[in-house]
């Protein structure tokens, strides 16, 4: 089963860049709420928060499914290859 080592170096880079601006953004709603900023400024950096890491999911679930399908020999059969790019699509879906 393809891991994300597998994944190409540029891609992988960027996730990682990505999921570090996320974790800034998440430290920042932190501190806002130790200093009693107001919620409609919290639930505004929140919901930013929550696009990124959508953003995020999507890109990973996208290069998930094309490494699958370019690559059905990572798993024990083409057909299993196809069931494990459709059940990563289903499962972001939730």
């Amino acid at each position: 089963m393809p891991s994300m080592h597998l994944l190409p170096d540029e891609a992988r880079a960027d996730l990682a860049d990505r999921l570090r601006r996320i974790e800034g953004q998440v430290k920042g709603v932190n501190r806002m709420m130790e200093e009693g900023r107001d919620c409609t400024d919290v639930i505004t950096q929140l919901a930013a928060i929550k696009a990124a890491v959508n953003s995020v999911s999507g890109e990973l679930i996208e290069a998930y499914a094309i490494r699958c399908i370019r690559h059905p020999e990572d798993f024990p059969s083409p057909e299993l290859a196809v069931e494990h790019a459709v059940k990563a699509l289903v499962r972001s879906n939730r």
